[in-house]
């Protein structure tokens, strides 16, 4: 019981006594004093009532204190019940608050993880270095590769295929077997935008296939150090698409591409062999490129490329008749005694124009294109006692198409390349021009085509095939007595089949078909890694020569063939 109950409870006692000892004496006071009663009766009266008063005052005084001590106590009550509850909700907030601490602490862990992903979603695709805001982009790859050869070349990675030998040479009898490291690669992109509708880039890609002494110009254009591309480009956006100039190295502009007419979009076979296939047309040489799109649409583009002639001479001519279409290198080109590398005589530019478009039709990409090839042939000739420069024309149409057949699967592709004068732009490189008796130039009729499939099985393994060929037709000129041109009649393949034999006939075509595959073992944040085999079947047929006018009294054959397996496997390493 509270204190203040206690004193509320010996206040009514007290009360309740005095009242009771009050009461007692005014009901024993007439028994003693009778004699006073009438004369006292009102003051008596008086004093009961005031007493009754002070008791009722004192009755009200309890029952306040008493409703007081009610309201305390409910009070009371109240305030536990509300100290109860913050205890509760105290307890509620620091079961929270732990909840939440745990929540943070992991959350806290997952932040390096998250800000990674953030960070990679917001950054380049490729990886890149930035240098006073150019960005620079790294290439290449470190390559092992081996090459076996059912008839011995003598060549490296890059195959001779208008050089197959023939049985008549004793290396046709024996195989090639050869590792190489050479087709290793290593490329830099420079990119930076002057302004947001002017980019300027560079570009340089280099192996190691070059041949310090025998290096040319036929058609990779291949000196010490070896340079595969080597150009800057300046693009400018434009309202109805944009416009490019490009200056350097670089491939050809009758090298078919993947997208329009855009630089490092190039499309050479899949292959191993670093001389692709015969039948595909290309060539990585110096040039002015100017190119316009429509809305990279439509593409539109003329080039002005390093020239230089590939000949076939018999050195057969009419008396008094001689030429210079070649000139030995005296600065700036390879030169050794006895090696027999020359330079043609060159006049004009190889000028090439051409024409592309990229469509979507239903989900199928479409690429096609069409160029025009201009060359023009030059030497100096004397003849009748006349000397003087002559300039004979070529060139030829050229075009090429891929389709997306199923796609991300399966597409198809196919190009070719019509004219004269053109046998160096094709992997067989056989030759540009031939000689009548007379002396005067005369271009070679010739065609390179080249069809293929690739396919993508899942996203590591790429599977092709390619078949193409490369041939050219016969310019005879003389007779029996002197003659020249390339298929002459007169030319003898007597010995072409026996070992040790004399062959003189030219070649008159070269095809060949060859598959196989590039799977990629590892494609990550650590580069990539790939390897791949490839097989190929190739033939070498000469022209019908006899030796003689008479066809009927040939007893070997007049069109002999080199015919070859090869098998070629390449492991590789791309570190950026």
């Amino acid at each position: 019981m509270s204190r203040s109950s206690l004193l509320g409870g010996a206040a009514l006692f007290t009360l309740v006594a005095f009242a009771g000892a009050t009461q007692a004496a005014t009901d024993a006071a007439p028994v003693k004093h009778k004699h006073h009663v009438v004369t006292h009766k009102a003051p008596e009266k008086d004093s009961s009532a005031e007493l009754a008063n002070e008791l009722a005052a004192l009755r009200a005084q309890v029952d306040q204190l008493r409703a007081a001590q009610e309201a305390q106590a409910a009070t009371a009550a109240q305030s536990q019940a509300q100290v109860e509850q913050m205890k509760a909700q105290l307890a509620q907030a620091q079961a929270s608050a732990q909840a939440a601490q745990t929540q943070l602490a992991e959350q806290i862990q997952t932040i390096p993880g998250e800000v990674h992903k953030e960070v990679a979603a917001v950054a380049p695709k490729t990886d890149k270095l930035y240098y006073k805001g150019v960005g620079i982009t790294l290439g290449g790859f470190a390559a092992m590769e081996t090459v076996f050869r059912s008839r011995n070349e003598g060549a490296d990675i890059s195959s001779s295929y208008s050089g197959l030998p023939l049985n008549n040479s004793p290396t046709a009898h024996t195989a090639e077997d050869r590792f190489t490291a050479r087709q290793s690669r290593l490329s830099l992109l420079a990119q930076g935008d002057v302004s947001p509708t002017i980019h300027l880039s560079g570009y340089g890609e280099f192996d190691f296939q070059a041949s310090a002494v025998t290096a040319n110009s036929n058609e990779s254009n291949s000196y010490n150090p070896r340079i595969r591309n080597l150009y800057a480009a300046a693009s400018w956006d434009q309202s109805f698409g944009g416009l490019e100039f490009l200056g350097g190295q670089n491939w050809s502009l009758v090298t078919m591409t993947t997208k329009g007419i855009t630089e490092r979009s190039e499309v050479p076979p899949l292959t191993i062999d670093a001389q692709y296939v015969p039948g595909f047309t290309w060539a990585r040489q110096p040039q002015l490129r100017f190119v316009a799109n429509i809305n990279k649409e439509f593409w539109f583009a003329i080039s002005a490329e390093n020239p230089q002639t590939t000949f076939y001479n018999s050195g057969k001519f009419l008396p008094g008749v001689s030429i210079v279409d070649n000139m030995t290198p005296t600065s700036g080109f390879p030169s050794q005694a006895g090696v027999g590398y020359t330079l043609s005589l060159n006049k004009y530019p190889d000028v090439v124009a051409k024409v592309a478009m990229d469509e979507n039709l239903d989900g199928h990409t479409v690429h096609a294109e069409a160029y025009g090839l201009f060359r023009d042939f030059y030497d100096r000739l004397t003849a009748g006692g006349v000397t003087s420069n002559q300039d004979q024309v070529g060139g030829g149409i050229g075009g090429g198409l891929i389709v997306s057949v199923i796609p991300k699967l399966f597409e198809l592709q196919g190009s070719g390349l019509f004219g004269k004068g053109i046998g160096r732009y094709g992997s067989g490189q056989l030759s540009d021009v031939s000689f009548g008796v007379n002396g005067v130039l005369h271009p070679i009729q010739e065609y390179q085509v080249l069809v293929g499939g690739v396919g993508h099985i899942g996203s590591k393994v790429d599977a092709y095939v390619y078949a193409g060929e490369e041939r050219e037709f016969a310019q005879a000129y003389g007779t029996a007595a002197v003659y020249n041109g390339i298929g002459s009649p007169y030319l003898s393949n007597a010995g072409c089949d026996t070992e040790g034999g004399t062959c003189a006939g030219s070649t008159h075509y070269v095809d060949q078909i060859t598959t196989g595959f590039w799977d990629r073992i590892y494609n990550g944040k650590f580069g990539k890694l790939q390897w791949g085999m490839q097989y190929s079947y190739t033939e070498r047929h000469l022209f019908p020569g006899y030796g003689a006018a008479n066809p009927a009294t040939v007893t070997f054959d007049a069109s002999p063939a080199a015919r070859e397996n090869m098998i070629l496997t390449s492991f590789r390493y791309y570190p950026f």
